[in-house]
């Protein structure tokens, strides 16, 4: 019952709209049964001719949709803005095929859902996007948000293994908001030109660990983008509110703050489609 509660919720969101989405099933990396985990995708097809670049979009906590079921409007615009700018975009749903519909509000010790998994998910997505004959598989990119952020730093981290072993490799990356306390201990080698897009008062994912990072990361060094007075979920147009459900951040159990800044919104938004143009213009 709850698979076909899904399915029919992604097939309003993929044949509403621009013809050019389709609902798709992705390969994981992920085996937990010995076959690899099909994970559900949308996938957002660019309209020019031959191969064109693709990005994989990682959603956060929250998962890749709303409470009304719909594709998040995040995923969705950036979706859309990469179309415009002649790129594909596949966003990516790692919750509902592992039983979950968020982590945000479970401790991160107790998470079913690791980041060991979301890793196994990109490169998963990363080799099935490389298959495509409509993809450039010379210019591929991973984004993600928040959780998904940290994917990308995980999924581009060469001192993991799985990610040194990878034949398919993003050739650009983005980070918004990511917690980067477990790479900065790990150590960042990245395998790939990183954007990380941080605000300044960011009480859920604090930005000390991620300038940390950027500034004992391996060549190349990620661009470092910090929004003053902007918090967690920046580029959202949603108002700033407290998220007292949330057990960690800066100050656990005092809640977490997450919310829209107007400024840093646009401004990020500029820096995004900087960072897109040496994809785009190839």
């Amino acid at each position: 019952m709850a698979r076909a509660v899904l399915l029919a919720s992604l097939a309003a969101v993929c044949c509403a709209g621009a013809a050019a989405q389709q609902r798709v099933e992705v390969p994981s990396f992920d085996r937990p049964h010995g076959a690899a985990l099909l994970l559900p995708g949308i996938w957002f097809a660019a309209s020019r001719p031959g191969p064109a670049p693709a990005w994989v979009l990682l959603h956060g906590c929250s998962g890749a949709y709303g409470r009304d079921g719909q594709l998040a409007a995040r995923l969705r615009d950036t979706a859309q803005l990469l179309n415009q700018r002649g790129m594909h975009a596949l966003v990516l749903d790692s919750l509902t095929p592992r039983g979950e519909h968020e982590l945000c509000t479970q401790r991160v010790e107790r998470r079913r859902v690791t980041q060991t998994q979301r890793r196994r998910d990109a490169l998963g997505a990363l080799q099935w996007l490389a298959a495509r004959g409509d993809v450039d598989r010379a210019r591929l990119g991973l984004m993600g948000w928040s959780n998904g952020g940290s994917t990308v730093l995980a999924a581009t981290n060469v001192n993991h293994p799985e990610v040194a072993a990878a034949a398919v490799r993003p050739s650009r990356a983005v980070a918004f908001y990511p917690g980067c306390a477990e790479e900065l201990r790990r150590g960042y080698r990245p395998l790939a030109p990183l954007l990380l897009l941080l605000g300044e008062i960011d009480d859920w994912t604090p930005i000390a660990p991620c300038l940390a990072l950027a500034a004992r990361s391996a060549a190349p060094q990620p661009e470092v983008q910090v929004y003053a007075g902007a918090g967690h979920g920046f580029d959202s147009r949603a108002p700033v509110r407290l998220r007292s459900d949330v057990p960690g951040g800066a100050r656990p159990g005092a809640g977490v703050h997450v919310g829209g800044n107007a400024a840093a919104r646009k401004a990020s938004r500029v820096a995004l489609q900087t960072w897109l143009d040496p994809m785009a213009s190839r």
